[in-house]
């Protein structure tokens, strides 16, 4: 497990650091982690496993960075073996999770591939399956997001929305679908909501409405699925600071991103971890299904 401590002050220290705090910034899609300034914390040097996810085998979609990596990193301290999906053009970022699961003596398998696209997302799960031996727990993190659009709806825009909406239902529909028949009892489902499907933002209508939906998907499934014993259930962060925001918000933004939450700040990576580990721990969670964990510094997920 985490010690809190010093992931609350590690956090308080990259919002207040006097080398870089959060500074206007902006990236282009889709956001690399070495161009972020600071360098978010995925719980490379705080994160503590003791077990919970022993001899498990994991799929994390967009496990190169943020929370993806996060979760990575914690489930291979844990005792598990991890597969990750990213695109081709985020190998760099993917090789360093890579690294950081394999320093903790687990294996780590990387799946590239644009999961827009049906027999890709197939195919990463079927590759993850085949690699690992086998799939106990599916995280399904791969998101997309535009959020620079002054004038909200106006402008939104028809390829936008489609890369939003085949980023973050249809694949997430792709990748369940097709890992189902490999999950046995015990396994776990996870996908990733966000503050957003309950307070959402003008500029990000698309986005907000993605993550509504993988609320009601998630209940659903686990309706479907709970008389295999398979588990179902989401995590809705909040403001966490991973390349996605300097590479789909306006540059001044970076500025204050965050401070609006209750906490004061925005979250890292690595504050979302033990969420997503608690989820996935048959010994911890083997009655939670079909539920939404907020990690929102706060906000309200209700």
């Amino acid at each position: 497990m985490n010690d809190l401590n010093d992931v609350s002050k590690n956090a308080e220290k990259l919002v207040n650091s006097d080398e870089g705090g959060f500074v206007a910034q902006t990236q282009d899609p889709p956001g690399w982690t070495g161009q972020m300034n600071p360098v978010p914390d995925h719980g490379e040097e705080t994160y503590v496993g003791s077990g919970k996810l022993a001899g498990l085998k994991a799929l994390i979609t967009g496990g190169d960075s943020g929370i993806g990596r996060a979760v990575a990193i914690a489930y291979a301290r844990e005792g598990a073996d991890v597969a990750l999906s990213y695109l081709d053009e985020e190998s760099a970022d993917a090789e360093d999770t890579k690294a950081w699961v394999e320093k903790a003596g687990r294996a780590c398998v990387l799946v590239p591939g644009d999961l827009r696209d049906e027999d890709v997302a197939r195919g990463v799960v079927r590759d993850a399956v085949e690699k690992l031996g086998g799939l106990d727990i599916v995280v399904n993190n791969a998101g997309a997001q535009w959020a620079r659009r002054p004038n909200g709806l106006a402008d939104l825009k028809t390829d936008e929305m489609d890369r939003i909406f085949k980023t973050n239902l249809y694949a997430l529909f792709w990748v369940t679908q097709e890992a189902i028949p490999h999950l046995k009892e015990g396994s776990s489902i996870i996908n990733v909501s966000s503050i957003q499907a309950y307070d959402p933002s003008e500029a990000l209508v698309d986005y907000a409405a993605t993550k509504a939906a993988i609320n009601n998907f998630t209940v659903n499934m686990a309706q479907q699925v709970g008389e295999k014993g398979i588990r179902v259930n989401a995590v809705a962060p909040g403001p966490i600071w991973t390349p996605l925001q300097p590479a789909t918000k306006e540059g001044e933004a970076m500025e204050s991103f965050g401070a609006d939450a209750p906490l004061g700040r925005p979250g890292q990576p690595s504050e979302l971890a033990g969420a997503f580990v608690f989820l996935a721990s048959p010994r911890d969670a083997s009655y939670v299904s079909g539920t939404v964990i907020g990690v929102t510094g706060g906000k309200p997920v209700f």
